[in-house]
């Protein structure tokens, strides 16, 4: 099942994907309520959060913290779903209940412990650290990965996957990137999903997520 477990790791897994986007590249963050927007800007004082929001209540947690100023991150896709006897297209989260959130430390401890508003927001904690308190520290996500896996996922592509590595039958150690069409610019291993070529994005001890079919013209490899 494509699910976050909270245990499993990406240990053994290639080397996460190197990759360098301009910032007018990642798309804005957006409050669903409100209209308010935040751009992305990368800070050094700043941290991709992982978290956690219970019962599918993600857009909720992004809107309040979005319209307080933070950069939110939800990857989506669209399915078609059958509403009332009609097939429809719906948008769903690719994820269920988890977003990115681009913050500071303090920051993030607010939203999650000290707002009441978001009760319902935990971290996902990183279970192959220890911090000083010998507990495990709230798990964060390179600018990197997390950059290479905006640019995989923003075009909401109803045929995105979030998969897991038994899934992917991995053609190689290489590192690919894309060069053209809908991925261009994403880069990772190339393996057989559901039958089709795609490109693989791994997010350490979060999972992996599968891109559309790409083809051979379309890849460059990089490195391996």
């Amino acid at each position: 099942m494509s699910t976050l477990s909270n245990v499993e790791t990406g240990r053994g897994q290639a080397t996460p994907p190197s990759v360098r986007v301009a910032p007018e590249t990642i798309p804005e963050a957006k409050s669903s309520r409100t209209g308010v927007s935040v751009r992305y800007v990368p800070a050094p004082d700043k941290s991709w959060y992982v978290l956690r929001a219970s019962y599918g209540r993600e857009d909720k947690a992004s809107d309040y913290i979005v319209e307080d100023g933070t950069y939110v991150y939800i990857a989506k896709r669209y399915a078609r779903k059958l509403v009332k006897g009609k097939q429809e297209k719906v948008l769903e989260t690719l994820i269920p209940n988890i977003l990115f959130v681009y913050t500071t430390e303090d920051k993030a401890k607010e939203y999650v412990k000290d707002t009441p508003a978001l009760s319902y927001l935990t971290y996902y904690y990183n279970h192959f650290e220890l911090d000083d308190d010998q507990k495990n520290p709230p798990l964060t996500v390179s600018c990197k990965e997390m950059e290479n896996f905006i640019i995989a996922t923003c075009n909401k592509s109803e045929h995105l996957k979030f998969v897991d590595e038994e899934q992917c039958h991995f053609r190689g150690g290489e590192i690919v990137k894309v060069n053209d069409g809908l991925f261009k610019g994403v880069e990772g291993r190339v393996a057989r999903v559901s039958g089709q070529q795609r490109v693989i994005v791994a997010l350490s001890q979060v999972g992996l997520v599968s891109t559309a079919y790409v083809p051979t013209a379309f890849l460059t490899i990089i490195s391996g």
